[in-house]
């Protein structure tokens, strides 16, 4: 039922041309119900302005949270063109409440206003304000996201490693978007299956964030990256979505790198399942298992 909701909103769009501003306008929506979905997962929420490295956002806090808990740092996905921390409060809330931890929601900017490497940027300020302006200890973060956001988590783990700097406890990545060259044999496989997109619809979005660099740079397409000495890995995608491959691509990479990976399909769920946690068993499954693999790598016993 939930893919049919999904698919009755998402797919009359699937083949038109991509307007950004209509794209905001329409993600989040109807509010009511999402508002719904973030009162159901509890917590609280706190709007966080810009300051310092920190580009504006919000901090989700659930129920209980110690001083100790795991700390995320969620990137929120939208396709680097739309959503925000508030679209995304349902899922963010979801998943700290099972973990009794807090998350930092950055509000990154978007593309095409935006392009490559705007997002990057703005999320390496977050890092930085959470480990030298919170005095948050790396070992206590993981990185998560999804869709696009996921893609970013990782090429946020990648810039980092690059720089020689501290790496967060563990990545989190819900159908990451890895490959903005467009090159997985699951956009055209699941053009029809997939419930939220067509095949197409990921190769012109993809433009917005590019911009004008070579779609394989490897910290805009993670997937062309090195994965060598990254934090371990936990990668959600549904089978049937056409971003299955930028998933499953990444787990074989990075296992290929000697890095932990942690790789689970759903069958017969939309894109970003995880967002239906109300509702939908594989919602909650998934966040559960999450929340298992967060608390066992950023434990405080495993903190030095």
């Amino acid at each position: 039922m939930v893919s049919a909701l999904v698919r009755a909103r998402m797919r009359p769009h699937a083949h038109r041309p991509i307007d950004p501003l209509w794209v905001r306008s329409q993600m989040g929506r109807p509010r009511g119900a999402r508002m719904l979905m973030a009162r159901a997962a509890g917590g609280t929420v706190t709007p966080l302005p810009a300051a310092g490295h920190w580009p504006g956002g919000e901090l989700v806090e659930g129920v209980g949270a110690a001083e100790n808990a795991p700390v995320l740092l969620y990137l929120h996905g939208g396709g680097y063109i739309a959503c925000s921390p508030e679209t995304h409060r349902p899922l963010v809330a979801s998943l700290v409440r099972r973990v009794a931890g807090r998350a930092w929601v950055p509000d990154y900017r978007l593309a095409p206003e935006h392009p490559y490497p705007g997002a990057l940027e703005d999320a390496r300020g977050a890092w930085r304000h959470l480990v030298e302006e919170q005095g948050v200890t790396p070992g206590r973060i993981v990185v998560a996201g999804d869709s696009a956001g996921g893609g970013l988590a990782l090429a946020l783990a990648m810039a980092l490693r690059d720089a020689g700097g501290a790496l967060p406890a563990a990545l989190v990545l819900f159908s990451p978007w890895t490959d903005l060259a467009a090159t997985g044999a699951s956009l055209d496989e699941n053009s029809d299956r997939c419930a939220m997109f067509a095949g197409d619809t990921i190769r012109r979005a993809a433009r917005f964030y590019a911009g004008g660099a070579d779609p394989r740079t490897p910290l805009l397409s993670p997937l062309y990256g090195d994965f060598r000495a990254l934090p371990p890995l936990l990668l959600h995608a549904s089978h049937d979505e056409v971003l299955r491959d930028d998933t499953v691509r990444v787990a074989e990479r990075a296992r290929a790198a000697g890095v932990p990976v942690e790789l689970a399909l759903w069958h017969r769920v939309p894109h970003v399942w995880q967002f239906f946690a109300a509702v939908l068993p594989e919602a909650r499954a998934s966040l559960a298992a999450s929340a298992a693999f967060i608390r066992r790598h950023a434990a405080p016993s495993r903190i030095g």
